[in-house]
């Protein structure tokens, strides 16, 4: 514990955002780090606490608490606030393959855990994290190590998000030889086209795909397995096959009028405006300006639309949610430390605030009709409030229309982000490979291996629809269980 009265002394500060209407006018990243005195300050306000929270990755009441990957926080934290830079950065990268994502676009599910956060606010540990991370980057701590024996062993990795990458990175420092298949046009999964610009700026994702393709790991792109790349020829060419596609099927919402012109998923629309950020190119962009734009869902999906929205200068933004909005503090019944179930206003819904004077946020109504116009182009939606519900047998609350409580509201695009329903079946079927009850890919039971021969999956695909950080978790818990099973034992 670098400085036992640290807490005591300083108040939380946090890298400061510039303003809404100042950052709305471009995509880029728009936090600027505090300096280094100011820094090792908020370091210095870990406790080091006997039971750290912040690292346990422990499941309560249904939700995550602490950080899944057991990042080593209090010490690095403790290094940090004592200047060795080196160190902390090797301790963080002992559990964590991207700190670069993580420390962008992670709810720091640690902070939430902060035994600091219990009577005061939680230490900055996701700042701390990008701060550390730039200093490696910065000071040449962060350049390729390819190994220095090979096995022999070919690994192919399908899917290059957050699980595949991680995957590839752990089996490729074991001396495996890994290929990994994206079928996009870039790496990254939901990293590059999911997550806009201003999140987690796309020079980060190739800056790691460099280094990674130095270390000896091979990315072949525009490479859809299943489709144009056969599953019979992976079977055939290499040792074990890690399926890491995600949970990319979309949950659509079916009411009359969906085959109106103007409605778009959620991913389908932030894919196309960062293809048109990254190239400047206007095919397949689909551009809000001057436009009344509604979104449906919230989460970090529905926000990212609504700073993409703003950014591209629509007429009007709204955001729909289904369910009533969460209290500003901690309810009795949601105690520290698990995950505050709190409402919370994020970046985008900041900057509608800022641009159309107030939250863009309905919540408790959902799309009852989208209304078109003569030639088939939207322009309305009809919502219908609800109201909560109790199942009386399983306890669980239900959202219910109330009758005669519909209203329009103008639309000329409809954002559909209501999350996603599971694995893309095609895949699956390609390697001979059933779904469970929650669409994922079945696996024997605490395993990643699937019954199909050398077969494995990790990620949104094994588990369902999560965060980057479960990605990563995946992605190591994968690479340890293929590398003993090509080897007879693993030191990973």
């Amino acid at each position: 514990m670098g400085k036992p009265t640290g807490f005591l002394e300083y108040d939380r500060k946090d890298n400061k955002a510039e303003e809404p209407l100042e950052r709305i006018k471009n995509f880029n990243e728009f936090h600027v780090q505090i300096n280094a005195r100011e820094r090792k300050e908020q370091a210095a306000r870990c406790m080091n606490c006997g039971v750290p929270f912040c690292q346990s990755g422990m499941v309560l009441n249904g939700m995550a608490s602490g950080c899944p990957l057991n990042n080593l926080v209090p010490e690095w934290n403790d290094l940090l606030y004592r200047g060795n830079m080196d160190k902390a950065l090797q301790l963080l990268r002992q559990t964590n393959n991207f700190p670069e994502f993580t420390s962008r676009v992670c709810p720091a599910l640690c902070e939430a855990a902060c035994t600091c956060g219990l009577n005061d606010t939680p230490v900055t540990c996701k700042a701390n994290e990008m701060a550390i991370t730039t200093y490696g980057y910065e000071n040449g701590l962060m350049e390729a190590v390819p190994p220095k024996v090979r096995t022999g062993k070919k690994v192919a990795v399908v899917g290059s998000g957050p699980a595949g990458l991680t995957a590839a990175d752990q089996l490729n420092r074991r001396g495996h030889l890994v290929t990994v298949y994206e079928r996009s046009d870039s790496i990254g999964g939901l990293l590059m086209y999911g997550i806009p610009n201003m999140k987690l700026d796309k020079k980060v994702i190739a800056r790691k795909k460099e280094i990674m393709e130095k270390e000896g790991i091979i990315f072949k792109v525009n490479a859809d397995v299943g489709k144009n790349v056969r599953a019979s020829y992976l079977l055939k060419e290499y040792d074990c096959i890690i399926l890491a596609c995600g949970a990319s099927e979309p949950r659509d919402i079916k009411v009359p009028g969906r085959d109106a012109d103007g409605i778009y998923f959620a991913v389908d629309f932030l894919t196309r405006s960062t293809k048109h950020v990254l190239s400047g190119k206007n095919d397949g962009f689909v551009n809000t300006k001057g436009k009344n734009v509604v979104i449906i869902g919230g989460g970090d999906t529905g926000n990212d639309c609504v700073g993409t929205a703003v950014r591209q200068g629509a007429k009007s933004v709204v955001q729909i949610e289904m369910m009533p909005k969460l209290p500003d503090s901690r309810a009795e019944n949601n105690p520290w430390p698990e995950w505050p179930r709190v409402c919370k206003t994020d970046y985008g819904q900041e900057e509608a605030v800022a641009v159309y004077g107030k939250d863009p946020r309905i919540y408790q109504a959902t799309a009852k009709e989208f209304i078109k116009d003569k030639n088939g182009k939207l322009k309305k939606i009809k919502l219908i409030k609800l109201r909560p519900v109790k199942d009386e047998k399983t306890g669980r609350i239900n959202m219910a229309e109330i009758a005669g409580s519909e209203f329009e509201i103008p639309a000329d695009y409809v954002l559909i982000a209501a999350g996603f329903t599971g694995t893309q079946k095609y895949i699956a079927d390609a390697f001979g490979l059933k779904l469970d009850g929650r669409t994922n890919v079945a696996t024997e039971k605490d395993s990643y291996k699937t019954p199909a021969d050398k077969v494995f999956t990790a990620g949104d695909m094994h588990r369902g629809q999560s965060l980057v950080v479960w990605g990563i978790k995946e992605g190591r818990g994968v690479a340890k269980e293929a590398d003993k099973y090509l080897m007879g034992y693993t030191n990973l």
